[in-house]
C-alpha cells in the first residue's frame, strides 16, 4: 500500500534574536520503500554553535565563568555533550515538563543525583509538537488534535522554573535517543535566588521538521517512517495541535508537587501553540475537566504527577 506524507515547514520567528526560519517542505511518499524529496531554502540557526578549538579544551569550557557568557550552545553531536561534563564525569539535565516530577525522572534515570529547582531565563514552554509516544501508549486523540507534547523555545523576558539533576556520562547516548526530536542546547540555569550555575545543563528545545529529517534521520526515509510516518504524522513541529490530555495533567501535577512558585510559573508561562493562551487559561476554558480525568490504569504510575 502506498501512502503519501507531506511535511510542511512553516516559518518560525524567534523573538530573542528576531531570527526567522524560512519555509521548506519535505515530502515522504509511500512506506519504508518510499521516495522522499526535500525542498528548502537555507536557514539560520537560532544560536551560534560553538565548539572547542584546539586552544580551548573541554576543561576550559567547563570552568569558564558563567557570568561571562550566558548564550546557549548547540549540541549537535554526542561528542558535544562530553564538552560540558562536570569534573566528576556527570552531565546536568534541565527538566521542564514530565521531568519536573522526580518520580518520572528516576523512572528514566534511576541513578540521577541532586534533583533540585532552578530558574531559566529567556525561554518559554509551548505545547507545539506531535509525540509518537502518545500514539504508542494509546493516549493520543488525533480526532481532537490532542496529540502535543511540550518543548521550550527562546522568548525574551520569560523565566521558567525548571528542575536540574545530574546523570552519568554513560547515560548520554540513551538520553539523545529518547529525546531525538529536539534541538539540544547547553544553557546556564540559575538558583532560585539568581546565582548562575557553574556548569551548563542540557535543555531540549524546539527544533524543526527539516532539522529532524536531515540531522536525526540523516535524510533517511526509513528512519523517518519508523518514528513518525507510521502514525500518519505529516508535520512534527506545528502550532495547530493541543496538549495530550493525560500528559498535560501529569505535567501540571508535577509542577504543583514542587510548590506554589513552580506551579504558578507552569500555569502562566506555558502556552498552547498559538503562543497566546496560557495553560491556566486553557484549563479554565476549553481544557476544563482535564485535571479530573484519570490516566489509564496501566499508566497511572507513569503519568501520576
Amino acid at each position: 500500500m502506498t501512502q503519501t506524507i507531506t511535511l510542511l515547514l512553516a516559518p518560525h520567528t524567534c523573538s530573542l534574536r528576531s531570527t526567522t526560519l524560512p519555509p521548506a517542505a519535505v515530502t515522504v511518499a509511500g512506506t519504508a520503500s518510499s521516495h522522499i524529496s526535500l525542498r528548502s531554502s537555507s536557514h539560520r540557526k537560532f544560536f551560534r554553535r560553538r565548539r572547542c578549538s584546539p586552544s580551548m579544551s573541554s576543561n576550559h569550557l567547563r570552568t569558564q565563568s558563567p557570568a561571562t557568557d550566558h548564550q546557549p550552545i548547540r549540541l549537535d553531536d554526542e561528542s558535544d555533550f562530553y564538552q560540558i561534563l562536570s569534573p566528576d564525569g556527570r552531565i546536568s539535565i534541565c527538566g521542564f515538563g514530565s521531568l519536573l516530577s522526580e518520580k518520572s525522572a528516576r523512572s528514566t534515570f534511576p541513578d540521577l543525583i541532586d534533583f533540585r529547582l532552578a530558574k531559566l531565563n529567556g525561554f518559554r514552554r509551548v505545547y507545539a509538537h506531535a509525540a509518537p509516544i502518545f500514539f504508542e501508549r494509546g493516549i493520543a486523540k488525533p480526532e481532537t488534535m490532542e496529540i502535543s507534547s511540550l518543548s521550550v523555545e527562546p522568548c525574551e523576558g520569560e523565566t521558567l522554573i525548571v528542575t536540574v539533576f545530574e546523570i552519568q556520562k554513560a547515560e548520554i547516548p540513551a538520553f539523545i535517543k529518547r529525546e531525538h526530536e529536539f534541538r539540544f542546547l547547553a544553557v546556564i540555569p540559575e538558583t532560585l535566588d539568581g546565582k548562575p550555575f557553574t556548569n551548563r545543563a542540557v535543555l531540549c528545545a524546539r527544533s524543526s521538521d527539516e532539522e529532524f529529517f536531515q540531522i536525526r534521520c540523516k535524510g533517511s526515509k526509513e528512519i523517518y517512517f519508523q518514528h513518525y510516518g507510521r502514525y500518519n504524522i505529516n508535520k512534527i513541529w506545528r502550532d495547530d495541535i493541543l496538549p495530550c490530555r493525560v500528559y498535560l495533567r501529569h505535567c501540571v501535577l508535577a509542577a504543583k508537587n514542587l510548590g506554589d512558585e513552580a506551579y504558578n510559573n507552569f500555569l502562566d508561562h506555558t502556552y498552547l501553540g498559538d503562543r497566546k493562551t496560557t495553560i491556566r487559561e486553557y484549563l479554565a476554558t476549553t481544557g476544563s475537566g482535564i485535571m479530573e480525568e484519570e490516566p489509564p490504569e496501566s499508566l497511572k504510575s507513569r503519568y501520576g504527577g
